[in-house]
């Protein structure tokens, strides 16, 4: 099914495998056919009551399905309020003739045969009057927990598996699903405006190819140490150790894979390799860090869109299409998910202004030695300003980033040329030899090719940079920071045969959705939050 501002492209519909001059095998009944396809748009599913509102028309007999949201009883009436997930507000129902058992309740699904109506209500356009009403599933009213009254994030966090069915998590779910479907659509297709004067838009072939990178891998990308190991059931499959001193034999578990093995911190090395034959690629894929942080910005199992292009010889390119691209999406969800997002409590005006700062002008940038200089005077005026010094040298602290985003810059701001000590190995050195305008505050200090984009609310958004495509230079890194050569002579072989300039970006996807829903806490825009401490389900 086409969404809102998909293009679509017309292709024959193939009905059969059957030719007109296909012969039937010998032993089979001349008269054998395979099953024909159904009509274009229409299947065997039951419709959802986006689909019934937005194709039928007042007087049509529909059926509908779903949960029933809340049961609102008066004296001479009693309404229904169904929903299915397809659309914010679902669907108010009329029992009418059909009579309201007490089986209806809230939480209950239901089977609503009847016909839509123009409403006389002023909060819906239509209605449901129902002629026949069949309660599929009951819902306990002494148990069910989710009454028609205020539950908090917290309480909702301990019942994930009923979480869903809330007004709030239903919105903010299909909110993160319009975001996947417009970053894939703009990685492959984006639209533009021919002219600002112009209301023709044309679509550009992005040409990126989406590669599914692996979960398990031996290596850590960042080099961190923040990794969950992965360690194969010792029941099932276990290695004898033979016994010493005399000792009893013991079992351990074996490495499943002949090697340690790691849950992915990043798909960028396995997108390097990918980039090195199809120029463009993205993943968008789950990423694991063994991070014991507590905050309302962290998560141990997370969603991360990862873009590697080749021939990219210089920061500003990767720059231009990160905002290009960030700000497309945040469009697309403005126009498309208005429902949605008016249905999150008490944040209508606070989105508006997140809106604004990421729609309405280009994103602020500056050098990280320029970010100090800034945070360093505003330190020195406001002595109780931040909790954490700020040092040339040390990694920024949430604080610091915050004040850069909605302080100094009231909007995003990439932060470029970080510190070479604060980030990993690969980063391409900036050589300043060759660069115009380099203050002298950051000649003779060594930097990377890096960005950080730090936004209102979440902070840290992405990170991308230039990779190290010098065999020799990338050796000596590799060295450096102390991790075993012979791991990465893969990765040095890319640079050995046909290296070409290139870099990347990673985006935080459930900090995207936190920072386009307003969200207090990353926790609740993800369907089953994993964390220190709390791995439910």
């Amino acid at each position: 099914m086409r969404r809102p501002g998909e293009l679509q492209y017309a292709r024959p519909l193939q009905t059969s495998c059957r030719s007109r001059h296909h012969q039937p095998s010998p032993g089979l009944p001349s008269d054998t056919t395979a099953p024909t396809s159904p009509e274009l748009g229409v299947g065997d599913l039951s419709p959802t009551i986006r689909q019934v509102l937005t194709t039928s028309t007042d007087g049509q007999a529909v059926t509908l399905q779903g949960w029933v949201r809340s049961v609102r009883k008066q004296k001479a009436r009693s309404f229904i309020e169904l929903h299915d997930g397809s659309t914010a507000a679902g669907i108010q129902g009329d029992p009418g003739t059909a009579g309201l058992s007490a089986e209806v309740t809230t939480g209950a699904s239901l089977r609503i045969d009847g016909v839509l109506a123009a409403s006389p209500g002023g909060k819906q356009d239509r209605e449901l009057q129902a002629d026949q009403l069949v309660v599929l599933g009951t819902c306990p009213t002494d148990t069910y927990p989710l009454q028609k009254k205020f539950h908090s994030t917290e309480f909702l966090r301990s019942i994930p598996h009923l979480r869903p069915r809330t007004r709030t998590f239903n919105n903010l779910m299909r909110v993160r699903d319009m975001a996947t479907h417009r970053f894939n659509t703009f990685l492959h297709v984006s639209l533009f405006f021919k002219s600002n004067t112009s209301i023709l838009m044309v679509a550009i072939e992005q040409d990126f190819v989406q590669v599914h990178t692996p979960i398990l891998t031996s290596h850590d990308c960042e080099g961190g140490g923040e990794v969950f190991k992965v360690v194969s059931n010792p029941k099932s499959d276990s290695t004898t150790v033979a016994p010493l001193s005399g000792s009893p034999s013991t079992t351990a578990p074996a490495e499943f894979f002949g090697r340690p093995t790691f849950t992915t911190v990043s798909a960028q090395l396995h997108a390097e390799v990918m980039t090195q034959a199809f120029n463009r690629v993205y993943t968008f894929n789950p990423t694991f860090r063994a991070e014991p942080s507590m905050t309302s910005r962290h998560l141990a199992e997370f969603w991360m869109l990862e873009a590697e292009m080749a021939f990219l010889t210089d920061l500003t390119p990767l720059l231009d299409f990160t905002e290009r691209m960030i700000k497309d999406v945040v469009g697309y969800v403005r126009n498309h998910a208005d429902a949605e997002l008016s249905h999150l409590e008490n944040r209508p005006l606070a989105l508006r202004q997140v809106w604004e700062a990421l729609l309405d002008r280009p994103f602020a940038r500056m050098t990280y030695t320029a970010a100090v200089t800034e945070l360093q005077a505003h330190a020195a005026r406001h002595p109780d300003a931040f909790k954490f010094p700020v040092v040339w040298g040390r990694d920024l602290q949430i604080e610091h980033e915050l004040w850069l985003a909605e302080t100094l810059c009231r909007g995003p701001v990439f932060v470029t040329d970080y510190p070479a000590a604060l980030k990993a190995f690969y980063m391409k050195a900036n050589n300043y030899s060759t660069r115009v305008g380099t203050s002298a505050l950051e000649e003779g200090r060594a930097t990377v090719a890096s960005v950080d984009l730090l936004v209102p609310g979440p902070g840290e958004l992405m990170g991308g940079s230039l990779r190290e495509h010098n065999v020799d230079v990338l050796e000596q890194k590799i060295q450096m920071v102390g991790l075993p050569l012979e791991d990465y002579q893969w990765y040095l072989d890319l640079r050995r045969y046909g290296s070409v300039p290139h870099g990347g970006f990673g985006i935080g996807f459930d900090r995207f959705i936190q920072m386009i829903t307003g969200m207090d806490s990353i926790r609740d825009v993800i369907p089953f939050p994993r964390y220190v401490g709390h791995c439910q389900l």
